[in-house]
């Protein structure tokens, strides 16, 4: 019986999962349409959140500074305010070193999967492991092979692609949760 209760309470929840789906399909769209801005608005965004996180830092710092660890903790925290200045003041710039970094990671995640595939030669499903991790390096490769042009327009793309993506599984668990608050 107490199921029943969490089930029909996580069900009148439904319409606000939706209400996100929604925006994260249009923001996605959005960001499809016009990847450069949205590649700039997201560097712009980390740069605040770099700054934020680092005014956080020193302040915590200065505050512990008794304990061991103060220069450490002050100096993460003065480079992440640089990191954020200079992500809000030139965002085209810095998406460039964000694009760079994608796709490094992109190239290692997907050389880290091959690598996991062949481990698991022989074993269902397998080959599957192998695609993505040949889809994640070559993605890396032609990021790279682009730069810096592709830094104007990636970031934008990638977060568009994830936004649907989310939106849609958002989307499905709305559903789900809707279904549940259905009396039995």
């Amino acid at each position: 019986m107490a199921e029943h209760g969490v089930n029909e309470a996580l069900g009148r929840t439904w319409t606000w999962m939706a209400a996100l789906a929604i925006i994260c399909i249009v923001g996605g769209f959005l960001a499809l349409i016009n990847p450069f801005g949205a590649t700039i608005f997201a560097v712009t965004l980390a740069g605040w959140v770099f700054l934020f996180q680092g005014v956080i830092q020193i302040i915590h710092a200065f505050r512990a500074r008794q304990q061991s660890g103060f220069i450490w903790s002050l100096g993460l925290g003065v480079l992440s305010l640089l990191v954020g200045f200079v992500l809000v003041a030139d965002p085209l710039a810095g998406s460039v070193s964000l694009t760079l970094l994608v796709a490094v990671l992109f190239l290692f995640t997907g050389v880290a999967k091959i690598m996991f595939a062949l481990s698991l030669r022989g074993a269902s499903g397998w080959i599957w492991v192998l695609a993505s991790g040949l889809i994640s390096a070559a993605l890396g490769i032609m990021i790279l092979a682009g730069l810096p042009s592709t830094a104007a327009t990636i970031l934008g793309l990638l977060l568009g692609i994830e936004l649907i993506s989310n939106g849609v599984l958002f989307l499905f668990v709305a559903l789900g949760l809707r279904d549940l608050s259905k009396p039995l």
